[in-house]
């Protein structure tokens, strides 16, 4: 088992409707290769962590990478795991965009800005303890 946590930007904006669409697509493809995972969305900004077979899961992620919806493909963490933390969700995915998110416990302001990595430098966990902290509060 393998997992990737990247962050990208938005080649424009999504309405959401648009993200129903996107959510409903990767889902299905997602759930055939046996990914699993979860999105963030906020802004403008994905934060995403994909779990699976190594070389499936690198294909997704380039597949992503040449994506024209988006720019600034950044991996933050990757390796092996040793078990799925999503195990159920072939496409969790968070919309922190509502206006509910602002009382999440643990929500961090970081992501309202674009997001650069830097973010983690200091705690590459931290991506990783973020997303749980989503999926702990669905």
């Amino acid at each position: 088992m393998f997992f990737l946590i990247y962050v990208s930007s938005a080649s424009k904006l999504f309405s959401p409707s648009e993200l129903v669409d996107l959510l409903a697509q990767c889902h299905d493809q997602n759930a055939t290769v046996g990914i699993t995972g979860m999105l963030l969305y906020k802004d403008g900004n994905f934060m995403q962590v994909l779990e699976g077979e190594e070389a499936v899961v690198l294909a997704l992620h380039s597949k992503i990478g040449r994506d024209p919806r988006h720019r600034g493909l950044l991996t933050l963490a990757q390796g092996p795991l040793a078990e799925r933390q999503f195990p159920d969700w072939s496409m969790g995915f968070r919309d922190l965009n509502a206006a509910n998110v602002l009382s999440t416990p643990g929500y961090n302001e970081f992501l309202n800005s674009p997001l650069t990595g830097e973010e983690f430098s200091s705690d590459p966990t931290r991506c990783q303890k973020l997303l749980l902290m989503f999926k702990g509060n669905r």
